[in-house]
């Protein structure tokens, strides 16, 4: 078999043009599996049973999905984090530098501590950027630490969408044949995290620390506005289930039962009420659900890539191209990985697709595991920061556009693209030939 039709070589090219091209990524999934499979000889009934019977793959990360954005949506119907913003925003001083450097701390915290993902930054960045136009400070950095809070700390803390992160890497790696552990990857993907946070340092004082002058121009702030700064029962309630939902992660090791949890000490706190239930459930859906389902179809996609036993043959083919360099071999996969992750948007969606085929490529290569996972890790993380269809760019962008002057490709994709890509890039190249 020619390595140009290889079905699983040919598959994920049809992925990453279909993705590059803005079809819908659940479509450039199915319609990617099906060329493989029809490629490989399996008929397309077959291969939509083997895409099907894969669901199960990534059945608990969806759920875990499901529920984390429920949790999310009570906590954010609740106003705490728009408290929380809001009073940050009063305090955040004077410090150009100092104030991007809080920024990039919030939206660490919005990932793990108080997981409300991207919900926080069109309350608190907006009445911001006033302060911003006065202290001149380039919205480029700004989004540059926005990205980093909304990045960095999955890739390296093992809570909250990190807990989803690492269980997905952990996961797929063992399911192709290297048993790892959540703690496995979290004990060498701070190597990442220390390139991401080399990529916000050089950004804030060096790519754009000059001043960068913007028109005065009327913001909407009626959402920060209508926010009071009282602590209600209610507050104090989601306090208490932001507490229990770290508690029992940690006890249990389980990010869908942490945040069942919850949303139930909610409920009977009287923080979200029995009848707003189903709204609540139809919020986190609407938050994660794309995801949720992107995870199904992705575990079902690597199901079919494994049925057409191309994977040795390509794995084989792809060492003989690479002469046997570890270094070509860990350039080769990163990039790839950020092709796919810049089509798909996410770095959750990505690992089954690239797991199937670089997990027996780095044993054949003579990776150790812990080189695999920084290798996979980056692979998948890769695109995420710098992808147009990211909540990495889009979350960024939703605040600091709200008076038309920040540009979604240009001033949130391309700065965060070469801040962040690169450094992990370079990282987990170099780092990985040593461990």
């Amino acid at each position: 078999m020619s390595i140009l039709m290889n079905p699983v070589l040919v598959s994920v090219v049809v992925l990453c043009l279909l993705c590059l091209c803005k079809l819908n990524v659940l479509m450039s999934l199915i319609i990617a599996a099906l060329t493989g499979a029809v490629l490989a000889g399996i008929p397309v009934p077959e291969a939509m049973d083997i895409l099907c019977g894969g669901f199960g793959a990534n059945a608990g990360t969806a759920l875990a999905y499901i529920f984390l954005g429920t949790f999310a949506n009570a906590v954010a119907a609740t106003g705490l984090a728009d408290i929380m913003s809001k009073k940050l925003s009063r305090v955040m001083g004077r410090s150009g530098s100092v104030l991007l450097l809080v920024l990039a701390a919030v939206a660490c915290l919005s990932q793990n501590l108080v997981p409300v993902h991207i919900a926080f930054i069109p309350i608190m960045i907006p009445p911001m950027l006033a302060l911003f136009n006065e202290m001149k400070i380039d919205r480029r950095a700004a989004a540059c630490s926005l990205a980093f809070g909304l990045k960095a700390p999955y890739i390296c803390i093992p809570f909250g969408f990190g807990a989803i992160f690492m269980g997905i890497i952990a996961d797929n790696m063992t399911a192709c044949g290297m048993p790892v552990e959540i703690a496995d990857v979290a004990k060498y993907n701070w190597i990442l995290g220390l390139a991401m946070l080399a990529g916000l340092l050089i950004a804030v004082f060096l790519s754009y620390r000059k001043p960068r002058t913007y028109e005065s121009v009327e913001v909407d702030t009626t959402l920060t506005e209508a926010v009071s700064d009282r602590l209600t029962k209610d507050h104090m309630v989601t306090i208490a289930a932001v507490i229990l939902v770290v508690v029992v992660q940690v006890l249990t090791d389980s990010l869908a039962l942490s945040a069942l949890c919850g949303v139930l000490a909610m409920l009977l706190g009287g923080a979200i009420r029995w009848k707003e239930a189903d709204d609540h459930f139809a919020g986190g859906v609407k938050l994660m659900g794309m995801i949720a389902m992107i995870m199904l179809v992705a575990g079902g996609y690597a199901e079919v890539m494994k049925a057409t036993g191309a994977v040795d043959a390509l794995v084989e083919a792809a060492i003989a191209i690479m002469g046997g360099s570890k270094w070509i071999a860990a350039i080769v996969i990163t990039f790839i990985g950020l092709l796919v992750t810049m089509g798909i948007g996410s770095s959750f969606s990505t690992v089954p697709v690239l797991a199937v085929l670089y997990v027996p490529l780095c044993q054949k290569m003579g990776f150790s595991p812990a080189a695999t996972i920084l290798l996979m890790s980056a692979a998948a993380a890769l695109g995420d920061a710098g992808s147009p269809a990211s909540d990495t760019t889009l979350g960024p962008t939703s605040g600091l556009n709200a008076d038309g002057q920040h540009d979604h490709i240009w001033d949130t994709c391309v700065p965060t693209f070469i801040h962040y890509n690169i450094p992990l890039m370079v990282a987990s190249v170099i780092v990985s030939q040593f461990i």
